[in-house]
């Protein structure tokens, strides 16, 4: 999976008389349209290569708002527009709240706040393994550290990915019986590290997370945690915006 600049999504206007659907139907854009059956703005079939992504988009967006006039503007319900930007790979989102008021925001993806499920094996991630970006440390208690240890690092070393390993560091103290993880930009299927993990780890000693992203620009809706703890494992998808809950 990597980086796509585009843009997505919908802003409905609502019900408009006649003269303002046309208007809005007559108005030149490269990215944006009126679809006068379900009264929105939405995004062309056929998009630009030229002009500039989101100072277009959003300058195509306020024109179209423009058009609704102001006795009508507390019924518009409003709606998102996504765009991917061509510079930077950053996720912006252009927000209309119900009454038309306009947002424009960069996401900024939070773990924080971000909930977690259950990881139940299997694929997670929508990023292909062999680009994925591996950062994060993990702990624990193996029945012979040593030996546990060096299957690890094999796993790093011999991962067939696309791009240098990056760095991968794992200690073991005998004495202990314990392994530590150090991943810093290491190119490695993140599930077949986790199950290798929970194999070698005695029984709710595996704490710690892995933040997987992506070589080249970011996906912000494409990233994911692995996160241990409390003798579980669980996944958790970034927050992207501040009124995500």
């Amino acid at each position: 999976m990597f980086y796509d600049p585009g843009c997505r999504g919908r802003v409905v206007l609502g019900g408009l008389p006649e003269e303002v659907q046309q208007r809005l139907e007559a108005l030149p854009g490269e990215w944006l349209e009126f679809d006068r059956p379900t009264g929105a703005i939405v995004v062309r079939h056929i998009q630009p290569t030229a002009a500039p992504m989101l100072p277009t988009i959003a300058a195509e967006l306020v024109r179209m708002l423009a058009e609704t006039p102001p006795c009508l503007q507390a019924g518009v319900p409003g709606g998102s527009l996504f765009v991917h930007t061509e510079e930077g790979g950053r996720l912006v989102r252009l927000h209309v709240e119900q009454g038309g008021t306009l947002h424009i925001e960069w996401a900024h993806p939070d773990y924080e706040r971000a909930s977690k499920r259950p990881y139940a094996g299997g694929r997670e991630t929508p990023i292909e393994p062999v680009v994925q970006r591996l950062n994060g440390t993990v702990t624990l208690t193996a029945t012979y550290a040593d030996r546990a240890a060096e299957d690890i690092q094999k796993l790093a070393d011999t991962y067939e990915g696309l791009y240098p390993e990056g760095d991968f560091a794992v200690t073991a103290d005998t004495k202990a019986g314990s392994v530590q993880v150090n991943m810093h930009d290491v190119n490695l299927d993140v599930e077949l590290l986790v199950t290798r993990l929970q194999k070698l780890a005695q029984p709710g000693t595996l704490t710690g997370s892995i933040e997987v992203g992506t070589f080249g620009e970011d996906i912000p809706e494409g990233q994911i945690r692995f996160l241990f703890e409390d003798g579980g494992a669980f996944v958790q998808h970034p927050l992207l915006w501040p009124d995500d809950n």
